[in-house]
């Protein structure tokens, strides 16, 4: 049952993906799948590939550092791009392509999903020194997410 809940910076149980350090600050299980809240420390070289979700919206709230966004089109060259700086937020409807990568060494990022079901697909690959998401095809299928091009470069 969900139920109503404060939770600080570093109360939250923690994991990495890939190379980020992830925060589970509000699990799909603590609101009966309505969302999941995730505090991301992303270094610059962690940025995933262009994708898109079919199951949820995704949002972003930017704490700390610069992150450049890439939205709208299958392939990066063809996406809007939007730098987000500290205190911005971005919206990214489900079926809209997008990647991020922080512009600064890091960022600081709030990750929202809603409904909240991919938390577990990020806990399922756990830590790795380099991203390797065309490995996991099918686990992302799963979830409804789809690879349509590269990430950014460094």
């Amino acid at each position: 049952m969900s139920i109503a809940l404060v939770r600080n910076p570093g109360d939250g149980p923690a994991y990495r993906y890939y190379n980020t350090g992830v925060e589970q600050v509000v699990s799909t299980d603590e609101t009966n799948g309505a969302v999941t809240v995730s505090r991301l420390k992303m270094p610059r070289s962690d940025a995933p590939p262009l994708h898109t979700h079919s199951r949820e919206d995704e949002s972003w709230v930017i704490l700390s550092g610069r992150v450049r966004f890439w939205i709208g089109s299958t392939s990066l060259a063809e996406c809007e791009v939007y730098d987000a700086e500290a205190g911005a937020f971005v919206y990214g409807p489900r079926l809209v392509p997008h990647t991020l990568q922080p512009i600064t060494e890091t960022a600081e990022i709030l990750q929202i999903n809603s409904p909240g079901a991919v938390e577990g697909y990020f806990k399922a690959i756990g830590p790795g020194e380099t991203r390797a998401d065309e490995e996991h095809l099918d686990l992302l299928a799963q979830y409804g997410v789809v690879l349509l091009d590269n990430p950014p470069a460094l």
